[in-house]
């Protein structure tokens, strides 16, 4: 008989009481525009006193020069990543005059496609094929859609966790004779597929964008209702930035990506990048000279793929992600439905991190059983529901059991999370993921309390989404600017701002093929991984 989620908890308390759960790793990836003092968004060159985006590793930018992008080291301290998030933006800060960081999910007012400019690596191979692909991401859905950010939360367990567990469940016969890489992916995938049950209460309890500038949709058909002159919202949403009028899309909604093996998973994945889309050849791929995108294929490269959570594996150079998760499997998840929240000036708390950690491995702990056809559509459904209309009273949603209001299945879960909020805390001086879930359990109840209505009732009292963004952020800015940078990190920034530029002339150097050859030869490469 296969274990319960009552037999892991029990087992595993006495490993939890030894510091486990002390070791599970974590790295944050926090996206922020760049906008000048009057919320437009800034055009001007990542500072250079940053340095190089195509090669530090904690300063980038994402698909615009203007959406800057910070990466933590991976590490087992919550405070140490917080902290190391923190320093980043006020390090930044110290390098970019007047210009400052805009706060939340859904951009400033734009000006059209044409007024967001692409990312900029310099004239290497590697750093041009990163911005052709930025181009073809603009000829396929648009740069405004890119304009978006969000948090994502990469997240690791203990490599001791996995023997244990795998001894646990020795009498499972689908489980027992699994080399241990293989049971560690598996396991990661049935984290993955419990994720897609449940992540509706994250969207709900940390959805932080039911606003947006009217220029976001300007052109656009959209069910959106006017908030005030310069706003649109929906009442009850939660998460705009996660509804149809964000990351989606109809070419890639057709993949039906399937989470139930690592197999599966990535030969769906592969097949994408691999077959040709009749929509994006007659984009065609170089036209008067000038790179409209990497190739025509459903998808250029595998990081096109939109997911709110995906398996990951540190690749080698020259190697594909999923060629990396079929050769060494599932190494860490990344979480990449967590709106900003503009209250905070890193866009996560502590106690927001404490509840992600306890909803993580929950959906690790409790049975997950593959997911077929008719659950993934109830999945998709709830999902919409909750981004839409996830503040209204009494909402139903779908469970192959039968339906259930958002209330009475949030109580459930939290029930459930308690369990899990006990073995982490068991490694703590204090019970921070018990804390956690008491604080954030009042929304359930009470949705006024949660992100995405502060963040409305905020805009109705400045008179427009703008204003409130605006005000966010200046008030963000003076207060890290107060705030002094840990001198250690302030010699390792300084110091890596200087030596990414060095790397970056180096590598521009180095090319010895121009980017035609470079280009034919890696999409070779990436057609051979079939």
């Amino acid at each position: 008989m296969s274990a319960t989620i009552q037999d892991r908890l029990q087992f595993l308390q006495p490993l939890a009481q030894k510091g486990l759960f002390t070791q599970i790793q974590r790295g944050l990836e926090k996206e922020g525009l760049r906008i000048t003092p009057d919320a437009e968004l800034a055009q001007s060159p990542h500072p250079k006193a940053l340095g190089s985006t195509l090669t530090h590793p904690y300063i980038t930018t994402d698909y615009s020069e203007a959406l800057l992008e910070f990466i933590t080291p991976v590490s087992t301290k919550l405070d140490d990543t917080l902290g190391f998030l923190s320093d980043l933006h006020r390090f930044s800060y110290q390098n970019m005059d007047q210009e400052l960081i805009w706060p939340a999910s859904m951009p400033c007012k734009l000006h059209g496609n044409d007024s967001i400019p692409i990312a900029q690596y310099g004239s290497s191979n590697s750093g041009t094929m990163k911005t052709v692909y930025r181009q073809g991401l603009s000829w396929r859905y648009g740069r405004i859609m890119q304009s978006i950010a969000g948090l994502h939360y990469n997240f690791s367990m203990p490599e001791q966790l996995w023997p244990a567990l795998q001894h646990l469940q020795k009498d499972d016969p689908e489980l027992k004779d699994l080399p241990l890489q293989d049971f560690v992916s598996e396991q990661y995938f049935a984290l993955i597929r419990n994720f897609r049950r449940y992540s509706w209460l994250l969207l709900y309890l940390f959805g932080a964008s039911p606003v947006v500038d009217k220029s976001f949709v300007e052109d656009r058909e959209h069910p959106l209702e006017e908030l005030d002159d310069d706003s649109l919202y929906l009442p009850y949403a939660t998460s705009l930035r996660m509804s149809g009028l964000g990351y989606q899309n109809n070419v890639q909604a057709s993949l039906k990506i399937c989470f139930n093996t690592l197999s599966n998973y990535v030969k769906t994945l592969t097949h994408a990048i691999n077959t040709p889309h009749e929509r994006y050849e007659a984009m065609g791929v170089k036209v008067d000279g000038e790179y409209r995108q990497l190739n025509t294929n459903i998808l250029q490269i595998e990081n096109e793929y939109y997911s709110d959570i995906r398996p990951k594996r540190v690749a080698r150079s020259g190697e594909r992600p999923s060629q990396a998760l079929m050769e060494r499997g599932v190494e860490y998840i990344e979480v990449r439905c967590i709106d900003l929240n503009p209250f905070e000036g890193i866009g996560i708390t502590k106690q927001q991190a404490r509840f992600i950690d306890t909803f993580l491995l929950y959906c690790l702990l409790e049975n997950s059983p593959n997911t077929p056809d008719d659950e993934c559509r109830m999945v998709d459904e709830n999902h919409s529901l909750i981004v839409n209309e996830g503040r209204k009273a009494g909402l139903m949603l779908q469970r192959p059991a039968g339906d259930i209001s958002r209330e009475a299945w949030s109580h459930e879960l939290f029930d459930q999370l308690n369990q899990v909020a006990a073995l982490l805390d068991a490694g703590l001086e204090q019970p921070e993921h018990q804390q956690a879930l008491d604080h954030f359990r009042q929304c359930i109840d009470q949705p006024e309390l949660t992100p995405s209505a502060q963040v409305l009732a905020a805009v109705k009292a400045q008179g427009s989404f703008s204003h409130f963004t605006l005000q966010q952020a200046q008030q963000q800015a003076e207060q890290l600017k107060a705030e002094p940078v840990d001198k250690a990190r302030q010699a390792l920034f300084s110091q890596l701002s200087e030596s990414s530029l060095q790397q970056q002339k180096d590598m521009e150097a180095a090319d010895h093929i121009d980017f035609d050859q470079f280009l034919a030869d890696y999409m070779a490469k990436q057609k051979s991984g079939l």
